[in-house]
């Protein structure tokens, strides 16, 4: 399995081929009625079935990489080290460990070990979002009712 740290951004060239190909593929997929399409592999003429919800995770893949972005998949029922989790989260392994401590997110510990499962803290992350959404609108609403917003 690729690390974080080997995941690079697609060259131009990439990204071209996985526009080409996203768009391609989307207008396909629109007229798909089966769970699972056959799919020819050109080169080797070989048909294989793919389920319809990975023919739709690779245009998602492939139009996020026309966008020059590079990709990570993470199966949902990971767990992960403590390091990959602060990564994930954008915070130091510290503050991480001063979560779980908190009960903020689950873990679970093997031997001296913690271990979090990937769905935890990707909920996590998307609860702290929305607080942040919501501290921003209560500080815009500040703002407007001092009349910093008046002209």
């Amino acid at each position: 399995m690729e690390q974080l740290a080997d995941i690079t951004k697609p060259s131009k060239e990439e990204q071209r081929v996985a526009m080409e190909s996203y768009n391609a593929l989307a207008e396909i997929l629109e007229g798909l009625r089966k769970d699972n399409p056959e799919i020819e592999i050109e080169e080797t003429r070989e048909k294989i079935r793919i389920p319809l919800n990975a023919l739709k995770l690779l245009a998602k893949i492939l139009k996020v990489t026309s966008q020059g972005k590079p990709i990570s998949i993470v199966p949902i029922a990971t767990e992960m080290t403590t390091q990959a989790a602060a990564d994930l989260l954008g915070c130091s392994r510290p503050h991480l460990i001063k979560l779980l401590e908190e009960g903020e997110i689950e873990y679970t510990k093997i031997g001296k070990h913690r271990r979090v499962k990937f769905e935890d803290v990707m909920a996590y992350k998307k609860k702290m979002k929305a607080r942040q959404q919501e501290l921003l609108i209560k500080i815009m609403n500040a703002d407007e009712e001092s009349g910093l917003y008046d002209t």
